[in-house]
C-alpha cells in the first residue's frame, strides 16, 4: 500500500542518486532555504520528527507553524512543548500485546458493520509485524529435549490463539505474523526487519526514501534506536490507531544529551555499562523526553552495546534512547546481511540531510549529561527495581540489607552485641534462614540462586556478552565447575542465529555442560515464563519463608514478575548469570570470595573463569558472519511444521468461538451509537485502592501464572480449564474475562487500604475485605463509580494496554497519582479513563487518605487539556476536603478521544462516517 505524503510538501522535496537510482526526499536544508527556520542545531533524534512534519505538511493536520517549531526549539535552549502530529512508517508487535490488539480490530469490524460502515475499512495502512515470542515457557531444563518438549508445550497450550493469528494474517492486508520458535520481536527487528532508511512509492507512484520509525506494542521497542530507528514503545491501543492511518498526538520532547567518553575497561560488559546509564538517567529525570547519545565514546561502542542501552529506555523512563547514524550502523547493517544498495543509501541520505554523526556533530541538547566507560565496574542491579544499581564488589553485603529489612533485624545493632563479647572472626552478623529440601542433600537458605537465566531482547541481542558466557562456562567446565543441583538454569536466545555462532564457536556444548541447554527462542524468564521449579524446593521456600533469589539477563526485575517463589530478582550480563548459578547464592562476594570449589578442593574466584576481552573479540570476529544471518533469516514468515500444519478458519469477520477461554469478543463496541458524548463529572466515587510509588503495570497487570484461588483461576475453572492448562495472563490477554480479573491482582502488590496485606485485595462496599475483581463487581451492581490513588510514577514499566484496559473494565473513571510515565498515561487515556495529578504539595499521605472516603471531581463537562480542577474529598464523618488537580488530558485531540470514551470508538465512528 503506497504512502500518502502531505499536499503542501513540493518546496522541500529534492531528489538524491546513490549507485545509480534515483529516489525523492525530504530536504531538512530546503527547509531553511524556503525561510522555515535553522535546523542546523538540532539533534539527529529530533530531526527525524522534523522530516515527518516535512513529508506530512498539509495545511491541516500538519503546518508550517509546527514545522517552525523546531527552529524555536533550537532557540529556546532545546524546550518547546507545541503539540503536533506524528506518522510512524511502521508497527511491531508481540503476541502478547499483539493478540488483544488483533482482537480489538476483530471487534471493530463488528462494530462497524453495527454502524452501517464498510468491514474492510478496519485494516492497517501501515506495515505491521507481529513477532510470536512471549509464549514459550522453561517447563523442561537442563538437558538436550528441553527445547523440542517446551516447543511441545507451547503449541499445546496456545493453539486458540495461533490460529487466530492466523486468521488475522490471512484477513488484514499491510499485517505479518514472524512464527514462534523465530527469536524475540526487537531483537528480529533489530536483525532483520529494520532498514534504517525506509523506501515506499507515494502515492504518485513516486519512490521516497525516509527514516525508518515505529511504534510497538512492546515497551522495548526502544531497542532498534541502536541502529538509528526512532521507535518507542505504546500501548495497543495507540498503535492500532497509528495502523488505521490516526496520527500520534505528541509534545516536541526535550532532548537529553548523554555525552560518552572514554573506552571499557578489561572484564567490563556492556550491561554493565547499561545499568549505569539507567541509575544516572532514573536520577536526571527523563519521563516523556528522548534521550541521545554522542561523543567520542561511540567511536569504540559496537552497536550491539548501543542496542543494549537503546534497549533499556523503559527502565531509565524516557521515550527512546537513540543513537545517531555512523560508519558503526553501516558496519552492524553490512554484518547482518542488509542489501549493499541498502546500506549505500542509509550513508548518502544521512550524509545528505543532516543526519550523519560525524568527527563535528554537535547540536544543541536540553540538557546534558556525560561518563566516562573508563569509570565502568562489574555490577548488577537489584532486588526488585532496574535502577537499583549494585557494584559487584558490594552485591552480598547489599543483600544482607535486604534480608535484614524484610525480617525487621537491625545489623548494626546485632554487630555491636556481638564485637562487644569479644573478637569477631565473621565479616558480618550471619542472619539468613536456612531450610532442608525434601529429598535432596542440600539446604536452602535466604539468598540462594533458584533461577539463572540468560534471556531477554537486552543482552541476548549481544554477541559480545553471549559468547563472554561461553568461555565462563567453558573454563568452568575445564575446572569441573557445574552448577548448584538447586538452580534453574536456562538459555533463551534472541534469535537463531546466536545458537548458530554459539555451536559453530563449540560452546553450546560448553553452556550445556553447566546446565544453559537451549530451552526456546524467546522473552521466557524476563516476562515471568521462568515456569514452575521443582515442588520440593518451591515448598521449602513458601513454607520457610525464605528470601529466593533470581539472576537474570534482562531488563525487568519487578516485584511478583520473574516467580511467584522468589523475592529478590537481579539484573546481571549472561557472564555473570553464568557465575551466580556456580555460586548458587547472594551471600558470597563474587568480586573477593571463591565462587565455588574444584572436585579436589581447591577455591575458584571468579578472575579464573572470566575471559579476556581479546578473547571474546576474536570470537566475536570468527563466528558471527553475515552469512548466518543471511541464512537464518532467508525463510523467516515461514515457520517450521508445526505453525504450518496451524489451521486457519474465517473470512472478513471472525468468527468468535463461544466456548474459548483465550479469545473472547470484548464489549468495547457493543452496543456504541454513532455519536461521541460529553466527558461527565465524576460525582460520589469510591476509592478502589490506595496505592504508593513506583506502582508497576506489573502490578497493575501481571503477565505471569496464577493460583486456582484468585478470582482469574476461579473463573477457568468454571469453564473446565485445568490447573496444568491455565498459562499465564499474558497468554490470555485475548479474554477480557480473565484480564479484568487479573487487573490490580499482582502477587506483591500493596493496597493501603488494608494494613500489611499483599495481593490484589481491597474493601467490598461492606467494608469486608475482598478481591479486587469482586469489589469492582460489587460497586458496578450499586452504580457507583471508582477512582484510584497513587504516589510517583505511577504506571512505570512495560506498554502493557491491559493495565489501562482493565481499570476501565473495573468501572475505574479517574486516577490520582503524584506523577505518571509515558506509556501508561497515554492508555489510561485511549481507554477513557481519565489520569489526574496532585498539585500544590497534596499527596495521598499528606492527605491522610485510608480509602474510606467519597471523592467527587467537578468541572469535567468543560474541561481544556492540562486544565487544573477541584477534587472534593468526603470523610466517612462527612467532612469535606477540597483540593486542586490536574487534568493530564495533555491535548485536544486526546480530549476528543474521551469524549467518544477512547481513541478505539473515535476511529471507528470516523472511518464509518466516511
Amino acid at each position: 500500500m503506497p504512502i500518502t505524503v502531505g499536499q503542501d510538501t513540493a518546496s522541500t522535496r529534492r531528489t538524491l542518486s546513490v549507485n545509480g537510482n534515483s529516489v525523492s526526499y525530504y530536504s531538512i536544508a530546503a527547509a531553511t532555504e524556503a525561510g522555515l527556520g535553522d535546523f542546523s542545531k538540532l539533534p539527529a533524534s529530533l530531526k527525524v520528527v522534523l522530516e515527518n512534519m516535512l513529508r506530512f505538511e498539509d495545511g491541516k493536520t500538519v503546518t508550517t507553524s509546527d514545522i517552525k517549531a523546531f527552529a524555536e526549539w533550537a532557540e529556546k535552549d532545546g524546550k518547546n512543548p507545541v503539540e503536533i502530529a506524528y506518522r510512524p512508517a511502521r508497527v511491531l508487535m508481540q503476541d502478547f500485546t499483539g493478540v488483544p490488539a488483533v482482537v480489538d480490530l476483530a471487534a471493530m469490524r463488528d462494530g462497524i458493520l453495527g454502524l452501517g460502515g464498510d468491514a474492510s475499512k478496519i485494516n492497517p495502512l501501515v506495515p505491521v509485524d507481529l513477532v510470536i515470542d512471549h509464549s514459550v515457557m522453561i517447563d523442561e531444563f537442563g538437558n538436550p529435549r528441553a527445547f523440542q518438549m517446551n516447543v511441545d508445550r507451547e503449541y499445546e497450550r496456545n493453539m486458540e490463539r495461533y490460529q487466530f493469528l492466523k486468521w488475522g494474517q490471512t484477513a488484514f492486508e499491510n499485517f505479518r505474523v514472524v512464527p514462534p520458535g523465530t527469536g524475540i520481536c526487537h531483537q528480529v527487528n533489530l536483525e532483520y526487519l529494520a532498514q534504517t532508511v525506509w523506501t515506499d512509492k507515494d502515492q504518485n507512484g513516486e519512490m521516497v526514501a525516509y527514516p525508518d520509525t515505529l511504534v510497538g506494542t512492546d515497551s522495548h521497542t526502544t531497542m532498534v534506536n541502536g541502529a538509528a530507528v526512532l521507535g518507542w514503545g505504546v500501548g495497543g491501543i495507540e498503535a492500532e490507531a497509528a495502523m488505521l492511518g490516526q496520527p500520534i498526538s505528541m509534545l516536541i520532547p526535550e532532548v537529553v544529551g548523554f555525552r560518552l567518553t572514554g573506552k571499557m575497561v578489561e572484564g567490563t560488559t556492556g550491561t554493565d555499562l547499561v545499568l549505569k546509564v539507567v541509575e544516572m538517567l532514573r536520577k536526571h529525570g527523563v519521563v516523556n523526553k528522548f534521550v541521545e547519545f554522542y561523543g567520542e565514546g561511540l567511536d569504540s561502542l559496537p552497536l550491539a552495546q548501543r542496542a543494549t542501552i537503546a534497549n533499556m529506555a523503559p527502565e531509565y523512563g524516557a521515550t527512546c534512547g537513540f543513537f545517531p547514524i555512523d560508519d558503526e550502523t553501516l558496519r552492524y547493517l553490512r554484518q547482518t546481511g542488509r542489501d549493499e544498495d541498502r546500506i549505500a543509501l542509509v550513508e548518502a541520505y544521512a550524509k545528505e540531510n543532516g543526519f550523519w554523526r560525524g568527527a563535528d556533530y554537535a547540536p544543541i541538547y536540553s540538557s546534558t549529561l556525560h561518563l566516562d566507560m573508563g569509570d565502568i565496574v562489574p555490577a548488577i542491579s537489584g532486588p526488585k527495581r532496574p535502577q537499583d544499581y549494585l557494584p559487584l564488589t558490594g552485591a552480598a553485603s547489599a543483600f544482607e540489607k535486604v534480608v535484614a529489612d524484610y525480617r525487621g533485624i537491625d545489623i548494626s545493632k546485632e554487630a555491636k552485641d556481638m564485637a562487644d563479647e569479644g573478637p569477631v572472626a565473621t565479616k558480618s552478623v550471619d542472619i539468613c534462614k536456612t531450610a532442608p529440601v525434601e529429598g535432596e542433600d542440600y539446604q536452602l537458605k535466604d539468598g540462594s540462586v533458584v533461577i539463572a537465566s540468560i534471556t531477554s531482547c537486552t543482552n541476548t541481542s549481544n554477541p559480545y556478552v553471549l559468547i563472554g558466557a561461553g568461555l565462563v562456562a567453558r573454563k568452568a567446565r575445564q575446572l569441573g565447575l557445574n552448577r548448584k543441583p538447586w538452580v534453574k538454569t536456562s538459555l533463551a536466545p534472541g534469535s537463531q542465529v546466536v545458537t548458530q555462532y554459539l555451536e559453530a564457536a563449540n560452546l553450546q556444548e560448553d553452556l550445556d555442560a553447566v546446565g544453559f541447554n537451549l530451552v526456546g527462542y524467546g522473552c521466557t524468564t524476563c516476562i515471568g515464563n521462568s515456569g514452575p521449579l521443582q515442588p520440593e524446593i518451591s515448598k521449602a521456600i513458601n513454607s520457610n519463608d525464605l528470601i529466593a533469589a533470581a539472576v537474570l539477563s534482562g531488563n525487568r526485575n519487578f516485584e511478583g514478575r520473574i516467580s511467584p517463589d522468589v523475592r529478590a530478582n537481579y539484573l546481571a550480563s549472561p557472564p555473570l548469570v553464568v557465575a551466580y548459578a556456580l555460586a548458587g547464592d547472594m551471600n558470597i562476594d563474587l568480586a573477593s570470595e571463591p565462587l565455588a570449589q574444584t572436585p579436589d578442593g581447591k577455591d575458584v574466584y571468579l578472575k579464573d573463569i572470566w575471559p579476556s576481552d581479546a578473547e571474546i573479540a576474536e570470537l566475536v570476529e570468527k563466528v558471527v558472519t553475515r552469512e548466518a544471518f543471511q541464512s537464518k533469516y532467508a525463510d523467516v514468515f515461514k515457520g517450521d511444521e508445526k505453525w504450518q500444519a496451524v489451521e486457519v478458519s474465517g473470512g472478513e469477520t471472525y468468527d468468535w468461538p463461544p466456548t474459548s477461554t483465550y479469545i473472547q469478543n470484548p464489549p468495547y463496541f457493543q452496543g456504541m451509537g454513532a455519536e461521541a458524548g460529553t466527558i461527565k463529572n465524576i460525582e460520589g466515587a469510591k476509592i478502589l485502592a490506595v496505592l504508593g510509588d513506583m506502582i508497576t503495570t506489573d502490578h497493575i497487570s501481571p503477565a505471569g501464572s496464577f493460583k486456582d484461588t484468585t478470582p482469574a483461576g476461579k473463573y477457568l475453572l468454571e469453564h473446565q480449564v485445568p490447573v496444568r492448562e491455565f498459562n499465564s495472563y499474558g497468554s490470555r490477554r485475548g479474554n477480557h474475562e480473565v484480564m479484568m480479573r487479573g487487573t490490580f491482582a499482582n502477587i506483591r502488590i500493596k493496597n493501603e487500604m488494608l494494613d500489611g496485606v499483599e495481593g490484589g485485595y481491597t474493601k467490598g462496599p461492606d467494608g469486608a475485605q475482598t478481591s479486587i475483581y469482586d469489589a469492582a463487581m460489587a460497586y458496578e451492581a450499586q452504580g457507583t463509580p471508582l477512582v484510584i490513588f497513587g504516589g510517583i510514577e505511577y504506571g512505570a514499566g512495560s506498554s502493557r494496554d491491559w493495565a489501562a484496559k482493565g481499570t476501565n473494565l473495573l468501572g475505574v473513571k479517574a486516577v490520582i497519582a503524584e506523577s505518571f510515565e509515558r506509556i501508561h498515561r497515554s492508555n489510561l487515556v485511549g481507554m477513557g479513563v481519565i489520569p489526574f495529578e496532585f498539585t500544590g504539595g497534596d499527596t495521598r499521605k499528606t492527605l491522610g487518605i485510608t480509602g474510606d472516603e467519597t471523592v467527587s471531581i467537578k468541572g469535567l463537562d468543560t474541561i481544556k487539556p492540562l486544565e487544573v480542577v477541584d477534587c472534593v474529598i468526603t470523610a466517612p464523618d462527612g467532612t469535606e476536603t477540597t483540593i486542586k488537580i490536574k487534568c493530564r488530558i495533555d491535548t485536544a485531540i486526546e480530549k476528543e478521544y474521551v469524549e467518544h470514551g477512547g481513541v478505539l470508538h473515535y476511529v471507528l465512528r470516523d472511518l464509518a462516517k466516511s
